[in-house]
């Protein structure tokens, strides 16, 4: 994090509406002495909620991104998305769904790709499915889903599939950092998104009526089951 730009940045945005520091301060309900480390390029020694909170006041957001090897972070986050698509391809196709993945749409100026687009056609349900490897804007991603959701009957039909009941599911890995990022919005998650991993697969293998719900995927991979088979001896030995 580039302390002396975020300073520099504060500064003329704060000086952009004639502000004091002091007034700033009142404004983000901090101490000035805070405002004048942000601005003197220590934000180093200024809490992350404390900086939201004054980058708040003047109509800003902060933006953190983390850097590793140059864009080897990025490919490794890409990498997470890409094997729980795949894992929650077969899952479904298991279950006879069938599957489109990163289904891009562009519908009267509304632009977008749905990470995985599923029909059951005995149904005539269609589901919708955002996955993330990591939990992001919760609000945001909420509207980005519940506008898949309603475009959907219309990208569906452009393949043919004649929709009766659209639903919506949101994939998740199933870690302990996941897993406390749900919790905390536990509340708004419960009204949008109310079935959990237990009743998800339960009506994916048959599908009634609407859903919205959230499905973990753990990262635990079916071991390959050792049998014993009998030898003409009658000693058993292992096989794959």
């Amino acid at each position: 994090m580039d302390g002396v730009r975020i300073g520099l940045q504060m500064r003329a945005l704060r000086r952009r509406r004639r502000w004091t520091q002091h007034r700033l301060a009142e404004a983000a309900e901090v101490s000035r002495s805070v405002v004048g480390r942000i601005e003197g390029g220590q934000v180093h020694r200024v809490a992350a909620t404390t900086l939201i909170r004054v980058a708040a006041a003047l109509g800003a957001t902060v933006s953190v991104r983390i850097m590793w090897h140059g864009e080897a972070l990025d490919r490794l986050l890409d990498a997470g998305h890409a094997d729980l698509v795949e894992r929650t391809l077969a899952l479904l196709t298991s279950w006879s769904w069938d599957c489109a993945a990163e289904v891009s749409f562009s519908i009267a100026g509304e632009r977008g790709s749905i990470d995985i687009l599923a029909f059951h056609a005995p149904t005539g349900t269609l589901l919708v499915i955002e996955v993330k490897s990591v939990v992001p804007d919760m609000q945001a991603m909420l509207h980005g889903i519940d506008r898949k959701a309603r475009l959907g009957p219309r990208i569906a039909g452009d393949r043919g599939w004649k929709v009766a009941t659209v639903a919506r599911l949101l994939v998740l890995p199933d870690d302990r950092t996941v897993r406390r990022r749900v919790r905390q919005h536990a509340t708004t998650l419960e009204l949008a998104l109310p079935a959990r991993t237990i009743a998800v697969k339960r009506w994916l293998r048959a599908p009634s009526g609407p859903m919205s719900g959230i499905l973990f995927l753990s990262d635990v991979r079916q071991a390959v089951p050792r049998h014993r088979v009998a030898s003409p001896t009658g000693e058993g030995h292992a096989q794959e």
